[in-house]
């Protein structure tokens, strides 16, 4: 089995839900005590924050590009970058390494498909709901993707000022439902948890759309590449 360079502490909630995801599947997948093998390079999210406030996506691609590397020369064989919105700068972070890079929205695109679906919610960061990176590529993969309508400010909000420090409320929690129920009415057939931290509050037994965790989907897309023989 290869092993896997998670870049990570964007936020550290969703990188520690990563490391569980990507243990727990290999054990699956290989059994008895087997484990991940695993390099974890976690940021000072406050810098990795700041620029994406400023809108300096090049520093913070420079960064990242740059953990990216150490992350190779450590030993890691395969690249993952744990956060959706970070992948905004994903062809920086990749540009001159030799070893593959999972994208975050490839493996949720290919589970909706094969479920049949072909309209989807997304809900994420205002950046991630937004900005062209991530629905370009979701689009490109054959869906069509819809955001909320509502107040994405407060959504937004609700990630970086509680879900980042562990905060769970019942309030966010039924903000997130709603903005969900009135995807549903604009035709959303299921919804795409487009942030690493929205598993925290939303999961099938309270959404009324299928979800589909991008956190866990990329672990084992992670796993899938890792025991992929060259």
């Amino acid at each position: 089995m290869k092993t896997i360079g998670l870049l990570g502490g964007m936020s550290w909630e969703s990188t520690a839900y990563y490391y569980r995801v990507l243990n727990q599947e290999t054990a699956r997948r290989r059994g008895g005590l087997h484990s991940a093998p695993l390099i974890i390079h976690s940021v000072d999210f406050a810098e990795i924050e700041a620029l994406q406030r400023s809108g300096d996506w090049a520093a913070a691609g420079k960064i990242l590009h740059r953990v990216a590397h150490n992350l190779v020369d450590a030993g890691a064989q395969v690249l993952g970058l744990a956060t959706n919105t970070m992948h905004i700068v994903a062809d920086a972070i990749r540009a001159d390494l030799n070893v593959p890079f999972v994208h975050i929205a490839d493996p949720t695109a290919d589970a909706l498909l094969a479920d049949g679906f072909d309209t989807v919610g997304l809900l994420g960061t205002r950046f991630t709901m937004e900005m062209d990176f991530y629905r370009d590529r979701l689009t490109a993969a054959g869906l069509k993707v819809l955001i909320p309508d509502v107040d994405r400010t407060n959504l937004n909000a609700i990630i970086y000022e509680e879900l980042c420090l562990g905060i769970v409320t019942p309030r966010s929690r039924q903000t997130y439902v709603e903005a969900i129920e009135r995807l549903q009415r604009f035709g959303a057939q299921a919804v795409i948890l487009g942030c690493t931290e929205i598993d925290m509050l939303i999961d099938d037994e309270v959404s009324p759309l299928p979800t589909y965790d991008t956190t866990a989907l990329h672990a084992k897309a992670l796993i899938d590449a890792a025991l992929t023989q060259a």
